[in-house]
């Protein structure tokens, strides 16, 4: 077995026993990244000097006895989190040369604990989209079939694990930006309640609705690195001060008497019937493992989707107003004054995608539109934030379908806006609800691609929500799922 091939748990064994080291397991994977990116193209900066030192360090901790559960761990970060010394893009031409002075809270944590950071992972500009074809460095592409979008906008996170360069990833999700990615990978992806991880560093699109969350290969190495990030930070104001649980204490706990709630409005006309034959054995598996499956209802699910690109639009125009080439980004001086100046910078410093966003958030946020949208926008919010409280009364965890589709085709859906919107249709009122959800594999399609399922816990039960994926995990045969 070659060491990319260990996962986040077998490496730590290996690490404490001293049959491996954190030099060769870094080693191991920067060449992998040489070998394969270009295949992938699933970085934007890779980090090789400073990983190799922090292996080395992370080497002398290990010796000397101090070692935490991610020392040596070679990991990577989606480039939207603020790295020391290390360009932070967004995956934005406006931030291409910006080196953020500080570490995001994140990554100060993973350092803390000794961590190896590889390097920054490709993503949708400023995570504005469902496939990694809105970045400035052109689209990551999918491990199982380089023809195919790896999901957005987290999708170096995803096809980065997949393609086993790296041990596992961090990632943000605004609408499904972890999950939906996961799953046309075919790895594991949770996103975390609103205010569990610390969103400081992390540059903002819509701060209402972004967090941080794990990738990884198993669901036990998306515990540890959850366990790794996770808790009360006081640089980020909606960050809940609530003890961290231990997320592996549990974890073999199993299903048996628990509620699973099916909710009717995920399972449509128009789900891809291979993607619905997986999620129905699945639901089967948990009901062979003693779980009681429950059907109900999430009523304004119908609403999400246009709800939340009134929302998150709205935020991303006024986060999005600083970069305008005076303090911060790409600047365009043509010499014509500072308006034109101005002007010129964001045109050409932000993406198609970016500027249709900011529109879109500047128009319902206008005199005359604020009450018509906006307004009624956050109203259908609490309406559908109380479905899902609604629906936790009755049960443990609700599961659904992650997309509607497997991985689509490099520029199917570049041109249809609508389209590549509702490919979120079923992790958008996760976000919108604040509340924790997770992507677990759950079978191939004929064309030998990735399906996901996608578990909602209720809101920091993320302990329950990796019990039940991991019971699952174990059950299955998906648990080696990776690309030929």
């Amino acid at each position: 077995m070659e060491l990319t091939d260990l996962n986040l748990q077998q490496l730590q064994e290996q690490l404490a026993q001293g049959s491996v080291s954190s030099v060769d397991a870094t080693r191991a994977y920067l060449d992998r990244i040489t070998a394969t990116n270009d295949n992938y193209n699933t970085y934007i900066t890779v980090c090789e000097a400073e990983a190799l030192a922090m292996a080395e360090a992370a080497d002398k901790r290990i010796s000397a006895g101090d070692a935490a559960p991610l020392t040596g761990i070679p990991l990577a970060v989606k480039d939207i989190f603020n790295t020391e010394g290390v360009k932070t893009t967004a995956g934005s031409r406006i931030l291409g040369d910006f080196v953020s002075p500080y570490d995001a809270t994140a990554v100060a944590r993973l350092k803390q604990q000794g961590a190896v950071l590889l390097g920054k992972l490709n993503m949708d500009e400023f995570a504005m989209g469902s496939s990694n074809e809105n970045s400035a460095y052109g689209p990551a592409k999918n491990p199982w079939d380089t023809e195919r979008v790896p999901g957005g906008s987290s999708g170096g996170s995803a096809a980065c694990v997949a393609a086993r360069q790296a041990v596992a990833t961090l990632g943000t999700d605004t609408g499904g930006s972890i999950r939906q990615p996961a799953s046309h990978c075919g790895v594991v992806g949770l996103k975390p309640t609103y205010g569990r991880v610390s969103r400081y560093g992390v540059i903002a699109y819509a701060s209402s609705l972004d967090q941080v969350g794990p990738v990884a290969r198993t669901v036990s190495d998306c515990a540890l690195l959850l366990q790794g990030v996770a808790g009360y930070d006081t640089a980020d104001s909606t960050s809940v001060d609530r003890p961290v649980e231990d997320y592996l204490a549990d974890l073999q706990g199993g299903v048996k008497g628990m509620r699973i709630g099916l909710p009717q409005e995920y399972f449509i006309d128009g789900l891809d019937p291979e993607v619905q034959q997986a999620v129905e054995k699945a639901i089967e598996t948990y009901r062979g493992l003693g779980a009681e499956i429950v059907p109900v209802n999430l009523p304004h699910t119908d609403y999400a989707v246009a709800c939340y690109y009134l929302i998150a639009t709205a935020e991303a125009s006024s986060n999005l107003a600083r970069y305008e080439g005076v303090r911060f980004g790409r600047r365009v001086d043509n010499g014509k004054g500072l308006i034109e100046m101005f002007c010129s910078s964001r045109a050409e410093g932000f993406g198609p995608e970016v500027k249709r966003r900011i529109m879109l958030g500047t128009y319902a946020l206008s005199s005359g539109y604020y009450d018509a949208y906006y307004l009624k926008a956050q109203k259908v919010r609490t309406l559908i934030r109380q479905d899902f409280n609604n629906a936790f009364d009755q049960v443990d965890l609700l599961l659904t379908p992650v997309a509607p589709t497997p991985a689509f085709k490099l520029g199917e859906k570049v041109n249809d806006p609508l389209q590549m919107y509702l490919s979120d249709i079923f992790t958008i009122p996760l976000n919108l609800a604040g509340t924790c959800g997770m992507s677990v594999p759950c079978g191939l399609t004929g064309e030998k691609l990735p399906v996901g399922m996608q578990l909602i816990g209720k809101p920091f039960a993320e302990a329950t929500l990796l019990r039940a994926a991991y019971a699952y995990e174990q059950a299955g045969e998906w648990q080696q799922l990776r690309p030929e």
